[in-house]
C-alpha cells in the first residue's frame, strides 16, 4: 500500500490528483519527486477542462516511465489502465466522475458544496494508484 497511501497523502496535503499519483511512483524510476510534482502540475482536474481525470493522467505518466520505450507496450498499458479505471469507477472522465463540470464556476461551486474534492477525488487518487501499482509490480 506504500504507493497508494503516499498518493492519497500527497493529495490530502494540497497537491492536485495528477501530481499525487505521479510523484508517489516517480522515484522508483529515478525521477525526483520534486520534478514529478512540477511535471504533473497542469494535469489536475482533467487538465482544468474536466476531461480525463487527473489521477488517471498521473498514472499514465507513471506507465510512460515504465513502458515508454516501446510504443506498442505503452499504448497497450494506457488502454488497459483506462479500461480498468472506468470499470472500477464508471468513467475516467472528470466531469462524469464528479457529475459536474469543474471547468465552470458553477461546477466548482457544486463540487465544493458537495465535498467532492474531499470525498470523491481521494477515492479516484487511491483507485488510480492501486491500479498503477498492479500494472507495474504485480504484472
Amino acid at each position: 500500500m506504500k504507493y497508494v497511501n503516499e498518493a492519497v497523502e500527497l493529495f490530502d496535503n494540497g497537491y492536485v490528483c495528477s501530481q499525487a499519483v505521479f510523484a508517489a511512483f516517480s522515484e522508483d524510476f529515478d525521477l525526483p519527486k520534486e520534478q514529478a510534482l512540477k511535471i504533473g502540475a497542469c494535469f489536475g482536474s482533467g487538465m482544468r477542462k474536466a476531461e480525463v481525470c487527473g489521477a488517471c493522467t498521473g498514472a499514465l505518466m507513471v506507465l510512460g516511465l515504465k513502458y515508454g520505450e516501446d510504443k506498442a507496450e505503452s499504448n497497450e498499458a494506457c488502454v488497459k489502465f483506462l479500461d480498468k479505471f472506468a470499470q472500477e469507477n464508471g468513467s475516467y472522465i472528470c466531469r462524469d466522475l464528479l457529475n459536474c463540470d469543474i471547468s465552470t464556476k458553477e461546477g466548482v461551486e457544486y463540487a465544493v458544496e458537495n465535498n467532492l474534492f474531499r470525498e470523491l477525488c481521494p477515492k479516484m487518487v487511491e483507485s488510480a494508484a492501486k491500479i498503477t501499482k498492479e500494472f507495474i509490480f504485480d504484472e
